[in-house]
């Protein structure tokens, strides 16, 4: 009797597809997506409409591996803007470098839009309100380190001027702090372009300081 032919696709098969198993993390690879996650809440809903909760569920694990990385949200909300105030301390530090003082006053005008425009979140932290203390301090305090740069830079041209160097000072945080609200309208606005906007407040600053006094006075009755 010949040998019955056996059918091959009614045989169980051993080879069914395996599910991928998924590649675990590292704690520092963890860690860097918490931080992007949080990163990205607090920019869009700010830290106190932020949870715990949404960002481990965000993350794909329990909120325990929230608080073992950063001990809560306040932890992780202080490295966020720490991390931020560094960068945006960096790149306009960085821009500084040596050059007529108007192409310094372009270059930092530029690092700060450029910061605006690559890390919008980032930017969009900085300008609330901190609800916590901040070991690298407030973004009024990083204004006021990116300002101290500035001073250096306008010392030097009052000296070349005959102006009273040790106003320098005043003016730095002027001219900082014009930069720095020209950018917060300009994060929503996003209107004229980023080199247009840079070559207008370079304008209004340059040629303020080309028309300077040396002893400004008042114009009006009050004097005091």
């Amino acid at each position: 009797m010949g040998a019955v032919a056996t059918d091959s696709s009614s045989t169980p098969s051993n080879d069914k597809p395996r599910r991928a198993r998924r590649t675990r993390m590292t704690g520092a690879e963890r860690r860097q997506q918490l931080l992007e996650i949080g990163r990205t809440l607090f920019a869009a809903k700010g830290f106190e409409g932020t949870s715990v909760e949404e960002i481990a569920a965000k993350a794909g694990v329990s909120k325990p591996v929230v608080y073992e990385h950063f001990g809560g949200k306040e932890g992780l909300y202080a490295v966020v803007v720490d991390r931020e105030m560094r960068r945006l301390l960096d790149m306009v530090t960085s821009s500084l470098t040596a050059g007529h003082p108007r192409e310094l006053c372009e270059q930092a005008a530029f690092a700060l839009l450029d910061y605006i425009e690559e890390y919008t979140d980032g930017f969009r932290i900085l300008v609330r309100d901190s609800p916590i203390p901040q070991s690298t301090g407030t973004f009024a305090s990083l204004i006021s380190d990116i300002a101290t740069q500035v001073e250096d830079i306008l010392g030097r041209e009052f000296k070349s001027r005959g102006f009273d160097p040790k106003l320098a000072p005043l003016y730095a945080q002027a001219l900082v702090g014009m930069v720095a609200l020209t950018g917060q309208w300009w994060l929503d606005v996003r209107r004229p372009k980023k080199a247009e906007v840079a070559a207008h407040l370079v304008n209004l600053a340059w040629h303020g300081l080309d028309g300077i006094e040396a002893k400004p006075h008042l114009i009006g009755r009050r004097k005091a």
